[in-house]
């Protein structure tokens, strides 16, 4: 397409990793994948990295190592507040195990969790909150996690749609208890498919590294402090602690990532570059509502909101989009609260989500890329320009 939703940010770099995994003839999770646990930790000034094979399974795993607490474990009929804007996999595994999730509604001009509503979503059953900051643009993340120090809850950090943003000089996915991230074909860095955790609970990293391979103790440090060692080491290979998964990355995308991580800051900046010009183009133009910048976006994607005021037929738009060869998707999934799946859920709404309905009805998002999209935004402004 002339201006598709994502483009591949791959160069020679990464296939030739590709070809030294395919050499070695080692493709499981291995030493490639533990550096980029180390690089990647660093990259983000935090302790354990743990690598999984997507940010779906990052939240899976998460979600799951909180159960297992030595102290203060969830428990099943805990609440968890949630936004009512993210992606399907940050809350299916919330209610995979058995957590009630009080839904509250989106500051329209972010996109982000409305922090003004934790108090009226805070209730003695209340364990966690799941903070998700929106397509690049970071979320109250100060204000999040004093919340929870406040009240004693776990902070899960959703940071699959944000990687490289920044609030108060603070890298996001660095707030959480947990915090995760996906290396999907669209996102900041691609791996194939991919995903990490981040924690500066050594207890949390090592619940994770043994969920994460089928709840073994194998890829434990001879120090953790999770399980006592009390068998032989023929027994010990092959010793099950906890109910885990398979979700181990691949060797390959291990090498892919350690090359992506190199170029992420070069990525960032020019994805900042194309996040200027949208804002040059629409963002004194009051027939659309943009993202308001928190921090600084990372700006995965650029936002619009017809303004409802206008009554502009959003199948129209999208027509002429099509016409224009334009991609466009609703805003990361919408209301979540609209979906079938809900009926498998235990949740209660927080006052109304007027604001995720508004995205849900009358928005979309384009496409950012880590190339220069000068010719792409000004093609959509000018059809956006004739059709609204």
């Amino acid at each position: 397409m002339f201006y598709d939703l994502a483009a591949s940010s791959w160069g020679p770099e990464e296939i030739e990793a590709m070809q030294r995994v395919i050499a070695g003839g080692f493709f499981t999770m291995g030493e490639n994948v533990k550096a980029l646990e180390r690089e990647f930790a660093d990259y983000f000034g935090m302790k354990y990295g743990v690598m999984v094979n997507s940010g779906s399974s990052a939240n899976l795993v998460s979600t799951a190592a909180l159960f297992y607490k030595r102290e203060r474990p969830l428990q099943r009929g805990d609440e968890v507040i949630v936004p009512a804007i993210s992606w399907a996999t940050t809350y299916h595994p919330l209610q995979q195990y058995g957590l009630k999730l009080r839904f509250i509604d989106v500051d329209l001009q972010t996109l982000n969790m409305d922090v003004s509503k934790l108090e009226q979503a805070l209730t003695p059953r209340t364990r966690a909150i799941v903070a998700v900051s929106i397509l690049g643009n970071p979320a109250a993340m100060d204000v999040l996690r004093s919340f929870a120090d406040q009240h004693g809850l776990y902070l899960l950090e959703d940071n699959c749609e944000s990687m490289d943003a920044e609030l108060g000089g603070r890298k996001t996915g660095t707030f959480g208890h947990l915090n995760t991230f996906s290396f999907f074909f669209s996102h900041h860095i691609s791996t194939m498919e991919g995903g990490m955790i981040l924690t500066d609970d050594e207890e949390l990293a090592h619940l994770c590294r043994s969920i994460r391979a089928h709840g073994w103790t194998r890829d434990l440090p001879p120090d953790t402090k999770i399980y006592d060692r009390k068998g032989s080491d023929f027994y010990e290979a092959y010793r099950f602690i906890l109910p885990g998964y398979n979700v181990r990355p691949l060797e390959l995308s291990g090498a892919i990532g350690r090359e992506q991580i190199k170029k992420l800051p070069a990525m960032t900046e020019q994805r900042r570059k194309n996040w200027a010009l949208f804002q040059e183009l629409f963002g004194k133009d009051e027939r659309f509502i943009i993202q308001k910048e928190n921090g600084k976006s990372s700006a995965f994607s650029f936002t619009l909101i017809l303004n409802p005021e206008r009554n502009v037929d959003r199948d129209r738009v999208f027509g002429a989009l099509r016409d224009a060869d334009i991609g466009y998707r609703i805003i990361t999934g919408g209301n979540f609260l609209r979906h079938d799946v809900m009926k498998y859920y235990d949740y209660e709404i927080v006052g109304d989500v007027k604001n995720a309905d508004l995205a849900h009805d009358h928005g979309f998002f384009v496409g950012n890329h880590p190339q220069d999209l000068t010719a792409q935004l000004e093609r959509l402004r000018s059809v956006l320009h004739n059709i609204v």
